[in-house]
């Protein structure tokens, strides 16, 4: 039965049906009124304010407005917390009627996550439309707020895609990419480590990095650049001390009363950096997979500002490391962990109650991606992986 679904699925079937799918998240968000007696009604804010975030942070960089204060009038609440670069990115999208720009920004993120998801090197054919279903309630959650994260996961998958095809140049831009969209994509440079070439993925990042830092300047001034960055520092300086999110530190917190966000996040970075102690294993593709997996997880749950939507990250990263590797039941058994814990919580299978008085509050979201992750980090470190020469997954282009 799933051969036979497999044979009817190609790309452009998945990709038609993403952007009907961005179509029906995005007009019900476009027209639905906030409920009375909350404050988006009070205020005329829309179930669409994410998306708007982002236009209006465009409009804000070519108006010569800080972009990390918050302007009275706008139809849109919270602070913009990204890059310039992010900002003036959105120029394509930001001159849309609203409407169609939600289906368009929708469509954007679903098409390269599932894209990427396509393109990977799953165990089988099976195991890759399997690993598609897994992550579509997550990708749901995160697309129907409009949020940036399908994106971001999906350029850091195709990043790795690219340079396992010795494509670094585009590598490189990928990975900046989405770290001018949420600066923790940076954690990705990690993977350079695997391939031979260092000096010139570093020359790559580098020149990338400064492409993506001054490309504001086509519309600024430098002085303002240079104003507009250090705002955007004190913004995410000052949004660090009073958050815990979604992540390892706020479960141990809400959990055990365990308030050491910097021991704990030391103690992550170190088991994180741990597994590059096995250099005769980097040219095993399995070792890799999984590494790369350890990557999409732990910047999640290691980030002080997770939210629920932020999530389709680590649940790509488990869907990476289960479908990636031989079926084993203690791996299916916390993949159903996360499916139900995970993934499901966030849901209308769960009822509201259940969800505002102990799924959120604490944190639970958080816990099967902590497990499955230690797990992760137990298999680098303790498989056998054969060495082998590292060799490109295609010679056909990926993009």
């Amino acid at each position: 039965m799933v051969n036979k679904i497999i044979r009817l699925v190609n790309f452009r079937l998945l990709a038609l049906i993403i952007v009907l799918l961005s179509i029906i998240i995005s007009i019900p968000r476009y027209y639905w009124a906030p409920f009375p007696g909350t404050s988006d009604y009070i205020y005329h804010y829309t179930h669409y304010n994410n998306f708007l975030l982002f236009k209006y942070s465009f409009y804000h960089l070519i108006q010569h407005k800080d972009l990390y204060l918050g302007w009275p009038g706008e139809r849109h609440y919270d602070l913009f917390k990204y890059s310039p670069a992010f900002a003036f990115l959105m120029a394509p999208i930001a001159i849309l009627p609203n409407l169609l720009g939600l289906i368009v920004w929708t469509a954007l993120n679903g098409l390269i996550l599932f894209y990427a998801f396509w393109k990977f090197p799953f165990k089988n054919d099976n195991y890759r439309l399997l690993a598609i279903v897994f992550v579509f309630p997550e990708a749901i959650t995160s697309m129907e707020i409009f949020q940036s994260n399908c994106l971001v996961v999906g350029l850091i998958i195709l990043a790795y895609l690219a340079i396992e095809r010795k494509n670094i140049a585009i590598a490189a831009m990928l990975i900046i990419a989405s770290a001018f969209i949420k600066l923790f994509g940076i954690a990705a440079l990690v993977i350079f480590l695997f391939y031979p070439n260092k000096a010139k993925a570093a020359l790559w990042t580098f020149i990338w990095l400064l492409v993506f830092a001054f490309l504001p300047l086509l519309v600024i001034t430098p002085t303002e650049l240079l104003a507009v960055y250090h705002s955007w520092v004190r913004c995410l300086s000052e949004d660090y001390s009073v958050s815990y999110g979604f992540s390892v530190m706020g479960w141990l917190y809400t959990w055990f009363g365990i308030n050491a966000k910097s021991i704990i996040m030391l103690i992550g970075i170190i088991l994180f950096l741990i597994p590059l102690l096995r250099i005769r294993s980097f040219h095993n593709a399995m070792f890799r997979q999984l590494f790369l997996a350890s990557i999409l997880i732990w910047m999640i749950i290691f980030n002080y500002k997770s939210e629920s939507p932020t999530f389709i990250i680590a649940v790509s990263g488990i869907a990476i490391w289960f479908f990636t590797q031989e079926y084993k039941p203690i791996n299916l058994g916390l993949l159903l962990f996360a499916l139900v814990f995970t993934i499901l919580s966030a849901t209308d299978l769960f009822p509201k109650s259940i969800r505002d008085n102990y799924m959120i509050p604490f944190v639970v979201k958080v816990i099967p991606c902590t497990i499955i992750w230690i797990k992760v980090i137990y298999d680098l470190l303790t498989t056998d992986f054969p060495g082998s020469a590292i060799k490109p997954l295609s010679h056909r282009p990926l993009l």
